[in-house]
């Protein structure tokens, strides 16, 4: 799932429009379905880089 992120303020106020919409069960479902048929693949992390976490 992408994070927005920016450095650009229109594109700050763009991302937070988000917080402004309805959506319905009907799409939350619809998005539920699409998600679901994505493949996750790789690790979140480099090994090097898991091995920093958590310790």
């Amino acid at each position: 799932m992408p994070i927005p992120g920016t450095t650009k303020l229109h594109r700050l106020a763009e991302n937070l429009g988000a917080a402004s919409l309805d959506l319905t069960p009907e799409d939350l479902r619809d998005i539920d379905n699409a998600i679901s048929k994505i493949a996750v693949q790789g690790a979140r992390y480099p090994e090097q880089m898991q091995k920093r976490i958590d310790r």
